[in-house]
């Protein structure tokens, strides 16, 4: 049989992502851009005191923090064994069989692509008021998002090393204006005094601190990404456990302190008020007491440039979904194509590019509210879908494990991922529970029970669909979660 290296059988699935462009640092940047640190601190960590009316934020950060923390050490371990872009899809494949897997990947393609199209509303929103404040006028929403829309689709055929650089920038920006944000806050207590209260795990034994943890969860939405450049990084047997280690330590160390600092600088008792009345001004507003206008309007740029980070780095993330289930043939081969000179994942680049485009039309032409019927809800759709894809991929390796010890020790095998998926599984339960809290709509909105449906006919439809690969293209449904080895098979692409 030809070698597809000699030429002779060129392979239809063609193209590969680029290897050992990315070290930890650069992979930590897009985990961290995806989390928008920025973003959660003005937006996610308000919201959380206003919705709920609970001060114990701070610790839950730092629980929810833990968790991951203890989920993360078998999800590498596995990740030793198996460098591959599709991530979820194919741990589930791997631990819980093909049909499992399948349904995972519609999930997560869902699920990504609501986080990514969501974060369009949110740039133009936010984009608007600086321009109508600096010009005396600007366009509309949709007009900016344009903007961004066409520069995410650009970076995204680009090789993915630059794509590094910028948000290494960006994302360095915006972490050092958190931290003098909070520093000025730490140094400026309100005159009820310093205060640790909300650091204490008594914080959270009140009623409705099932929402307050699922909205510090949503917080972390991006940490799992780590996995997904694992083809592209050098020595990933290294990287990638370092780069989730520290993506998870950096993101609870920095909402914790943010969350915390804000407290101080309002006074336990009075930190829900504020957020109710300012709501995503908080920050700004007790900024501008300590730091002053200009430090303020600084930072209300680099808000800006958090969610245009986070943009493209689930943009990034989405493509290489595509790509991963177009190599193994789960979706059309075309997917599986990067483009040569970059190594990007060109088609499933172009989709996300896309669709992107056609949501940002739909919601303009219908006059939907961007900020919150495209961004919060779709923050929110998503988040939930990537929290339940963790929790099952914890599963997974459980099950992955116990069949295939692979040499690993009996704590990455057994004693972390066991408890994590437990304690995944309780926040998953309180996440459905808490659903129309966590979308700021009343109970027994449609909505509520509408959006976690849409996770559920995905996963029924991906086992339905494996079935008929099993049934139609045994050849392909048996390399269902191999991911480089799949292109490299003959038998995969007849």
């Amino acid at each position: 049989m030809p070698s597809a290296r000699s030429g002779a059988a060129p392979d239809p699935i063609a193209g590969a992502l680029a290897a050992d462009r990315l070290g930890a640092p650069s992979v930590v940047y897009f985990v961290l851009s995806a989390a928008a640190p920025l973003t959660v601190v003005a937006g996610v960590i308000t919201t959380g005191y206003a919705v709920t009316g609970i001060t114990g934020l701070p610790i839950a950060f730092l629980v929810v923090g833990a968790v991951l923390a203890v989920f993360a050490v078998g999800y590498v371990a596995m990740a030793r064994h198996m460098a591959n872009a599709g991530a979820f899809y194919t741990y589930i494949s791997r631990g819980l069989g093909r049909p499992a897997g399948i349904a995972a990947a519609w999930v997560a393609l869902i699920a990504y692509n609501a986080l990514q199209v969501g974060l369009y509303g949110a740039f133009g929103a936010a984009a608007t008021p600086l321009l109508e404040r600096w010009f005396g006028g600007a366009p509309p929403w949709w007009a900016i998002s344009l903007v961004a829309w066409a520069l995410v689709g650009v970076l995204g055929l680009m090789r993915v090393d630059v794509n590094g650089r910028l948000l290494a920038v960006l994302l360095t920006a915006e972490v050092a204006v958190i931290l003098l944000f909070d520093l000025a806050d730490l140094v400026n207590p309100a005159r009820s005094g310093f205060s640790a209260e909300t650091l204490s795990p008594a914080a959270l034994f009140v009623p409705g601190v099932g929402a307050l943890l699922v909205i510090a969860t949503l917080g972390f939405v991006g940490f799992e990404s780590s996995v997904v450049f694992s083809e592209e990084s050098r020595d990933p047997r290294r990287t990638v456990p370092l780069a989730t280690y520290a993506s998870v330590a950096i993101i609870a160390g920095l909402y914790a302190l943010s969350s915390w600092a804000m407290t101080v600088a309002t006074g336990p008792a009075d930190i829900v008020a504020a957020a109710r009345r300012d709501q995503a001004e908080t920050i700004f507003v007790i900024a501008n007491q300590h730091l002053g206008g200009a430090v303020v309007d600084i930072a209300r740029v680099l808000f800006v440039t958090s969610v245009f980070a986070a943009m493209i780095s689930f943009h990034n993330t989405t493509a290489r979904y595509f790509f991963a289930l177009g190599r193994e043939r789960v979706l059309p081969a075309f997917f599986g194509r990067t483009r040569p000179r970059s190594g990007a994942p060109r088609s499933g680049s172009i989709a996300q590019t896309v669709l992107g485009l056609i949501v940002i039309v739909v919601y303009a032409v219908l006059g939907l509210d961007p900020l919150v019927q495209l961004f919060f809800y779709g923050g929110s759709f998503g988040g939930f879908g990537v929290l339940l894809l963790v929790f099952v991929t914890s599963v997974a390796i459980v099950a992955f494990f116990a069949r295939q010890p692979s040499g690993e020790s009996l704590a990455r095998r057994f004693l972390a991922p066991v408890p994590a998926a437990l304690a995944l599984a309780v926040m998953v339960w309180l996440a459905l529970d808490n659903f129309a809290t966590l979308l700021g709509v009343p109970e027994g909105d449609p909505l509520a029970w509408i959006l976690p449906v849409v996770y559920a006919v995905a996963a029924l439809v991906g086992v339905g669909w494996a079935l008929v690969l099993r049934t139609g293209q045994p050849s392909v449904y048996s390399l269902v979660g191999m991911g480089a080895k799949a292109a490299a098979t003959p038998e995969a692409v007849r």
